[in-house]
C-alpha cells in the first residue's frame, strides 16, 4: 500500500537516516562548504559567515530535527572558527555567530513539528489502508467456479479508498457479484459504501431473486442517504452457467468472449439506488473461458487531451489473456499510461472468468426464475 512508501522520508528512529534526511543533510553540508570556500578565498575579516544560518533551515525543511541540530552545531563551529580566526573579533561577527546557534534551535522546533504533522499523516493513511481492506475485501482468486480478481485505483496520491464498491461471494443461488459507485466523495461516501456492502453481504445469502436483493439495497440506501445522494450499482449472478445481470444506472459490464467484446446493456434502463428503481434483468448462457469486467464509470471518464481511453476497443488484449490478476494489472497500466498518471475519478475493477459449472444442471435456473420454478 502506499503509506509504506510515505514514511520513509519521515522516519525518526535511530537507525540509518531516511531518504528526507540524507537529502537534506546533503543539501545542507553543500551549503556550508559554499560559504566556507567563499569565505576562505575573501580572507580576514569574516565577511559571509551569516550565511551559514540557511543550513539548518535547509535541513529542517527535509531531516528530522536530530540532523538539524548537528548541521547547526557545525555551522556554528565553522562561524566561531572564522570568527576566532580574526586579529580583533568584530561585534557583528560574534553576532553572526550567536545568530547561527538560535537559528539552530529554530529550525530544529520547525523540522520535529514537521515530522509530527508527517507521523500523523503516515498513520492516517495506514488507517486508510486498514478502512480499505475491511470495506473492500479482497476477491479470489477462485470464488464457486469462477476465477475472479478485484482492484481499486485511487485517483489521489493521498487516499486509498472512496466511494466505489465491489463484492463476490459463494451463495446458495450461485456466485453473486455486486459493484457500485456512491456520489460524491471522501468520508460520506465511505461510510455510504460500507454501508451497501454491509447490506449486501447480508442479503445476498437471503433473497433468491436479484430484484429483491435491489429493494433490499434500495432500502439500506434511502435511510442513510440525503435527498440528492444515490449509488450506481450493477449485480451479477453466475448459476450453473447461465448469467443474471441487474443494473441500477450503473456502466453496463463487458463480455469478452473469442476476441469479441460485448457490453451487456440492461434491457431497460433503471436509476440508481436511493431512487427506487425498477429493474429487468439480462441473461447470457457463459461458455467455458469467457471473461466479464465489472467497472465503475472512472474508467470510461479516463481520459487525455479530451480523448477517452478506449475500453472496448482494447479489452480483449489487455484482459483475454494470463491470468484474470494480470489482465487487471494490464488494464491498470495501460490505463495509467494513457492519463499520464492523473486521473479524474476513483476506479474499481472486478474481472471474473467463467471455467464452467461444476453444479447439477437443475441449477441453471437464473436467480429471478426461482420462485416460478418452485411453485
Amino acid at each position: 500500500m502506499l503509506s509504506d512508501v510515505r514514511t520513509q522520508p519521515f522516519q525518526s528512529g535511530r537507525g540509518p537516516l531516511s531518504p528526507g534526511s540524507r537529502a537534506g543533510l546533503g543539501a545542507a553540508l553543500a551549503v556550508l562548504a559554499l560559504v566556507s570556500a567563499v569565505e576562505l578565498a575573501d580572507g580576514r575579516p569574516a565577511h559571509y559567515v551569516a550565511l551559514m544560518v540557511a543550513a539548518p533551515f535547509l535541513a529542517a525543511a527535509l531531516a528530522s530535527w536530530r540532523v538539524v541540530l548537528g548541521v547547526g552545531a557545525l555551522a556554528t563551529l565553522i562561524g566561531a572558527g572564522f570568527a576566532l580566526a580574526e586579529r580583533t573579533m568584530s561585534l557583528v561577527t560574534a553576532v553572526n555567530v550567536a545568530g547561527i546557534a538560535l537559528a539552530t534551535g529554530i529550525a530544529a522546533a520547525v523540522a520535529s513539528v514537521r515530522q509530527g504533522q508527517a507521523e500523523r499523516i503516515a498513520e492516517l493513511s495506514k488507517l486508510a489502508a486498514v478502512a480499505q481492506q475491511a470495506v473492500l475485501r479482497p476477491l479470489g482468486p477462485q470464488v464457486g467456479t469462477l476465477s475472479v480478481a478485484g482492484r481499486y485505483i485511487s485517483s489521489t496520491a493521498t487516499a486509498e479508498i472512496g466511494g466505489d464498491l465491489y463484492e463476490a461471494m459463494d451463495t446458495p443461488y450461485g456466485v453473486r457479484m455486486i459493484i457500485g459507485d456512491v456520489r460524491g466523495k471522501g468520508l460520506d461516501a465511505v461510510r455510504l459504501a460500507s454501508i451497501v456492502l454491509g447490506s449486501y453481504r447480508h442479503v445476498a445469502y437471503e433473497r433468491a431473486d436479484l430484484r429483491a436483493v435491489v429493494t433490499d439495497l434500495d432500502r439500506a440506501v434511502a435511510r442513510n442517504v440525503g435527498d440528492e445522494d444515490f449509488v450506481t450499482a450493477a449485480l451479477v449472478e453466475e448459476r450453473g452457467g447461465t448469467l443474471t445481470i441487474v443494473n441500477c444506472g450503473h456502466p453496463a459490464p463487458l463480455l469478452l468472449r473469442r476476441g469479441q467484446v460485448i457490453p451487456l446493456e440492461p434491457p431497460a434502463p433503471a436509476p440508481p439506488l436511493g431512487f427506487m428503481p425498477v429493474v429487468r434483468p439480462r441473461v447470457e448462457r457463459l461458455e467455458p473461458g469467457d471473461r466479464l469486467l465489472l467497472f465503475t464509470d472512472g474508467l470510461g471518464e479516463a481520459r487525455r487531451d479530451g480523448e477517452f481511453f478506449p475500453t472496448a476497443d482494447r479489452a480483449w488484449r489487455l484482459l483475454g489473456h494470463g491470468t484474470v490478476g494480470d489482465g487487471l494489472a494490464s488494464l491498470e497500466t495501460a490505463l495509467v499510461e494513457w492519463v499520464h498518471g492523473r486521473l479524474d475519478d476513483d476506479i474499481a475493477l472486478v474481472l471474473m472468468e467463467y471455467t464452467g459449472s461444476r453444479r447439477a444442471p437443475s441449477a441453471a435456473v437464473p436467480s429471478w426464475e426461482v420462485g416460478a420454478a418452485e411453485s
